[in-house]
């Protein structure tokens, strides 16, 4: 058995384990700042909406062009006056895009823009996106997120209960702002690709979060009946009994969207895959990580609240403080008796040694 497979049957026996509950008031401060940070990039930056949501034009060259990308925004902007996007695409191509225009301008930017390309206007294809189709695009966009939300939060309270169901809807919405903001500090274009990322990465943070709300539903039936562990004790259980598969399912996951972020949009320059690939890149990993650290240790804290676990924390403290104590003093007596004193005999011990008392002495009735 390999090592990480040996450390995740450890950490499912419970032979080992990290309190990941314990320190959950680590964990809340963290994703805080990594979320403040997101809202501030996202009120600074704001984000960088493609042309299926602003409406726009896209012109494509004919193939093989000798003009540089650079000098092709600058043409762009200067038929257009606004910024352009220009990607040279695999068959020597420019797409230039230009969002926020008037489409009956497009013609006029089309003749200028074929002019300065030293292009027949008929050559340059162009694409037109009227902004009142990509606004409702948007707004379909935003339905669709908040049915995914509220279906989650029914299932959820339906098949667990509401306390997980809020945990899990705090949760994803950290990871949506999490990725919203990366997008708008990086500066990525956000097209539907973007919005199919998003919904997505949902699926796949929701997944981890209910196999560890599996494992805790289950480990604690009939809770209150015992007096050995909290409930933040199984929560923490849970979370590590679970703890390689999430991150092999993780890494997984990450390994083939990494291909497409760093390989194919960065070194072959595909521009097009970036606006789902870093969707599916940062909220795989904010999933991971809110499915551990803040879904499960928020449901602990939801539920410790409740007048029966605070009963049954009171009688679990008090348990291990007696053990606690019983063992001090027994350390203690063991340690102040001399080593030649001979130990107290009790029970049936005492019975054989009265028993042996008149052994040597003469049988007879006394006179």
């Amino acid at each position: 058995m390999s090592k990480l497979g040996s450390l995740g049957a450890r950490l499912h026996r419970g032979e080992i384990s990290y309190d990941f509950v314990g320190h959950r008031k680590v964990w809340y401060g963290i994703s805080i700042l990594i979320t403040i940070t997101a809202i501030l990039g996202l009120a600074v930056r704001g984000l960088n909406m493609g042309i299926e949501f602003q409406g726009g034009a896209v012109f494509t060259t004919p193939t093989h062009m000798s003009t540089s990308v650079a000098k092709a925004e600058e043409y762009a902007h200067e038929a257009s006056g606004h910024e352009a996007i220009v990607q040279k695409l695999g068959n020597g191509s420019l797409r230039i895009q230009i969002a926020g225009i008037d489409t009956d301008k497009s013609d006029q930017i089309k003749q200028t823009l074929a002019k300065d390309l030293n292009l027949n206007p008929e050559k340059l294809a162009a694409d037109l996106v009227g902004p009142s189709w990509g606004e409702q695009i948007a707004n379909k966009a935003w339905e669709g997120l908040a049915i995914f939300m509220v279906l989650v939060v029914i299932y959820l309270a339906i098949a667990f209960e509401w306390r997980m169901a809020v945990a899990a809807l705090v949760a994803l919405i950290h990871d949506i702002t999490i990725t919203t903001g990366i997008y708008a500090l990086v500066g990525f274009e956000v097209t539907p690709g973007t919005v199919i990322g998003l919904l997505t990465i949902l699926g796949y943070s929701l997944y981890d979060t209910v196999v560890v709300f599996d494992s805790l539903k289950e480990q604690t039936k009939d809770i209150t009946k015992q007096t050995r562990w909290t409930y933040s004790d199984i929560a923490n259980r849970s979370i590590n009994g679970t703890l390689v598969r999430s991150i092999n399912t993780t890494v997984v996951a990450l390994l083939p969207v990494a291909g497409l972020l760093f390989i194919g949009g960065g070194f072959l320059g595909a521009g097009t895959l970036n606006d789902i690939s870093l969707s599916l890149f940062v909220g795989l990993a904010a999933g991971a990580y809110s499915s551990i650290f803040i879904a499960t240790p928020l449901v602990a804290d939801l539920k410790e609240r409740e007048p029966a676990m605070k009963a049954l924390r009171k009688r679990v403290l008090a348990k291990r403080a007696q053990a606690a104590t019983g063992e001090d003093l027994t350390g203690a007596r063991a340690g102040n008796e001399p080593e030649d004193d001979a130990p107290a005999v009790v029970g049936p011990r005492n019975q054989t040694a009265s028993r042996g008392r008149g052994r040597g002495r003469p049988s007879g009735k006394r006179r």
